[in-house]
């Protein structure tokens, strides 16, 4: 008996001190706004769980799951993916409730990192816009550049020709922020012009799958990046009308929540993760994704110095720093 009442005695004393020592792991970091130490870069419960608001677009395509599939296996650190419109993801990083983005809006980017939101930016890959529309092509679009495919559909269509139907994302995604630089590079103002003027201009206020599932029963032109096009290929009628016109340059950036504005955040797997996307083994297989399907590769790497210079203007080859 006195054995057991020994046992129990240290039993209790070994949960205090654990207990003792959690207690001490979770105080609040000092200050709300500083920098995190080594101690508060992540809480001891999220330190293997990596939050990442994404584009549909990269999730459509399937290349989030063969990501996750990989680095998970090296790593086991649990990526949990957030797929919105980068406008929304972009959002949800503002309220501190990832850790990185992976977006594809360059002038959002930068207004998130300019709020002092986002850090380590790196751009990791490229592909191209495409418009794809109605084999019959009524708003005679073919062989035109993407500006003029654009004004050639807005005056067919709100000439009310035939056929000439335009669905949008009309989402805030970067899918959505390149039509409205497109309207605007055609000549139009997006609120003044296009919004509400007339029913051949559809928004489906959704990712680019079912945006493209709805411009198909619509039988319309369509806005979208070429990867989830040939992901949903299959299943639509639609073709590609303009592809690879210099407007159409689809760039994906990784930028990393700052750790000033929110200590919580796992600063290091974001820093981790980013740099793992650059290397050399996260470049190739980003460059081999979807070349057995399709005979192409769905996402073009990025690297020096051809990142640095036009169109792209980024960063993708200097490694994050890891904090400590």
């Amino acid at each position: 008996m006195k054995t057991n009442v020994a046992i129990l005695s240290a039993g209790a004393v070994s949960i205090l001190f654990i207990l003792a020592l959690a207690i001490g792991c979770t105080g609040t970091a000092p200050g709300g706004n500083e920098t995190p130490n080594a101690t508060t870069t992540a809480p001891a419960a999220g330190a293997n769980v990596l939050k990442i608001a994404t584009t549909t677009s990269l999730e459509n395509t399937g290349l989030l799951a063969e990501l996750e599939r990989v680095y998970e296996n090296e790593t086991g650190m649990d990526l949990q993916f957030i797929a919105q419109g980068t406008g929304q993801s972009l959002d949800t990083a503002r309220r501190g409730d990832v850790d990185l983005v992976l977006v594809h809006a360059p002038a959002l980017e930068q207004q998130f990192i300019d709020e002092g939101y986002g850090i380590d930016p790196r751009c990791i890959a490229y592909n191209y816009f495409i418009i794809v529309g109605p084999k019959e092509d009524p708003a005679g679009i073919k062989n035109m550049s993407a500006v003029e495919a654009f004004r050639a559909i807005y005056i067919a269509g709100t000439n009310k020709t035939a056929g000439v139907v335009f669905v949008s994302r009309g989402d805030n995604s970067g899918t959505h922020a390149q039509e409205k630089a497109l309207w605007k590079e055609a000549g139009y103002n997006y609120t003044e012009d296009i919004l509400d003027s007339g029913a051949w201009y559809v928004e489906a206020g959704k990712g680019m799958g079912d945006t493209l599932i709805l411009a198909n029963e619509k039988k319309a032109y369509v806005l979208t990046d070429e990867g989830t096009y040939l992901s949903f290929a299959d299943r639509l009628s639609l073709v590609p009308v303009i592809t690879e016109s210099t407007e159409l340059m689809n760039r994906y950036s990784a930028i990393a929540v700052n750790p000033a504005k929110y200590p919580g955040v796992n600063a290091r797997g974001a820093a981790d993760f980013i740099n793992w996307l650059i290397s050399d083994e996260g470049k190739q297989l980003i460059g081999d994704f979807g070349k057995a399907e399709f005979g192409k590769p769905l996402f073009v790497p990025l690297y020096a110095p051809e990142c640095t210079q036009p169109p792209f203007n980024c960063t993708c080859a200097e490694p994050v720093p890891t904090p400590a």
